[in-house]
């Protein structure tokens, strides 16, 4: 495979961007070699510029539920071009997308509407904090919930992958108020309630850890928090920047039946444009300026571009419930497949997946928390990533990234990269 000119706008990139990149994990330092630069994509494929094509499973970080580009929502786009790209003003299609979402989710009942997942989350817990009079917040270990100061304790994602516990340049009273529990580990939550009966304000958590490659919630735990947070006064905050409208129409709080008293939600309500969302109970929500004390203001917020675009990919998902068989299927396929492929080469591995998220790990013990994901050889994953690179399937380049199946994709393409994999155990068995 030629990447001569990745490997040219990289070198370039280097000095003009830290690490070459805009997001760190795009960089390849976990796995090495040099990042692909992407010239277009279109239903489930990437083109460099090198012009090498790759089966897309990243899918802008989950976004993509319908592929890239469809035409029905870029005609929709297309339109709203020609009467502006942004105004810094009021419009209709807020008011379109907030009625949307209700509609979906009726436990929204009053929301904003930011500008990036981040921008969302640390929203919510200022209004969490706002509403409760109380600073403290509890988050678990291994999810990442953006790069806002406080959140960045035993985060997830990019920073899990670099191997960095916190962020430098966040000074210890950012931090000094975030109490850190065991992703399914109710009592270790339990424990931090009862250290700090009346001083915790809301409990963060993603439904479904999606940060720390992908791992499922065990029976009983978003139920225990959300009856901890209502025995102790704290609000629940479920992050569903991953989830949302992604593990179903409804996402987590559907699928599990745990009611929040907020959400937050990502770019899947922009059609993969920047965008973010976070709402729930009206009470907390009217906490927020201009009705309450709670400051939060944004000049693209509810960006006209973005709206059009999340609101025609939210309302074909409404009407198509069929999208999320398939995407299910299909990555039930991809885990089955693994699964079998790495018994036959029995290689120490686990496949972890709800939905159309999955993850394979390279470790022989279950994988149910930030620690037992940590035990996963990344070294493994460094020659597995390159191979099934080099091999036309482009995954997220660390191993603690979800894999994403999009409505584009069939039995084709999965079965390819089945095959692949396949090839790979097969050749690292023979050299052992």
């Amino acid at each position: 495979m030629h990447t001569e000119q990745s490997q040219k706008l990289y070198e370039k990139a280097k000095d003009l961007m830290p690490g070459g990149v805009n997001s760190p994990v795009r960089a390849f330092l976990s796995v090495g070699g040099t990042p692909r630069f992407i010239q277009r994509a279109k239903d489930q494929y990437l083109y460099d510029e090198d012009g090498n094509a790759y089966i897309d499973y990243i899918g802008s970080w989950g976004p993509m539920i319908l592929g890239h580009n469809p035409d029905f929502v870029l005609d929709a786009v297309r339109k709203q071009l020609d009467s502006g790209l942004s105004y810094g003003a009021a419009t209709a299609l807020e008011v379109e997308m907030a009625e949307l979402i209700h509609s979906i989710v009726p436990a929204v009942e009053m929301m904003r509407m930011v500008n990036s997942g981040t921008e969302a989350v640390m929203s919510a817990i200022r209004a969490a904090r706002g509403f409760t009079g109380r600073d403290k917040i509890i988050k678990f270990a291994g999810c990442y919930h953006g790069h806002a100061d406080a959140l960045l304790v035993k985060a997830g994602s990019g920073v899990m992958t670099a191997g960095i516990p916190d962020s430098s340049g966040v000074p210890k009273g950012c931090t000094a108020d975030t109490l850190t529990a065991v992703y399914n580990d109710l009592d270790s939550a339990e424990a931090l309630f009862a250290q700090y009966p009346e001083e915790i304000a809301c409990v963060i958590v993603e439904p479904v850890a999606a940060n720390m490659g992908v791992v499922v919630p065990k029976k009983g735990f978003l139920e225990g928090l959300r009856a901890l947070c209502d025995q102790y006064g704290a609000l629940l905050i479920l992050d569903e920047v991953i989830t949302g409208f992604r593990l179903q129409i409804d996402g987590a709080i559907g699928h599990f039946g745990v009611v929040p008293d907020l959400v937050t939600y990502g770019k899947i309500i922009g059609g993969g444009m920047p965008v973010g969302a976070y709402g729930g109970r009206k009470d907390i929500m009217q906490m927020v300026s201009p009705l309450g004390s709670v400051y939060q203001a944004g000049t693209l917020s509810g960006n006209p571009v973005a709206m059009r675009a999340g609101l025609t990919q939210l309302r074909y998902l409404k009407a198509h419930p069929e999208v999320y068989r398939q995407i299910g299927f299909l990555s039930h396929r991809l885990r089955s497949g693994l699964e079998e492929i790495l018994a036959r080469h029995h290689v120490p591995a686990v496949v972890n997946g709800i939905g159309s998220l999955s993850c394979l790990y390279f470790t022989a013990q279950p994988v149910t928390d930030y620690t037992s994901a940590k035990t996963a050889d990344t070294e493994q994953f460094r020659r597995y990533f390159h191979f099934m690179l080099d091999e036309g399937n482009y995954f997220g380049p660390s191993q603690f990234e979800a894999i994403f199946v999009s409505n584009a994709h069939t039995l084709r393409e999965i079965d390819k990269t089945l095959g692949d994999a396949d090839a790979y155990f097969a050749s690292a068995a023979s050299t052992q």
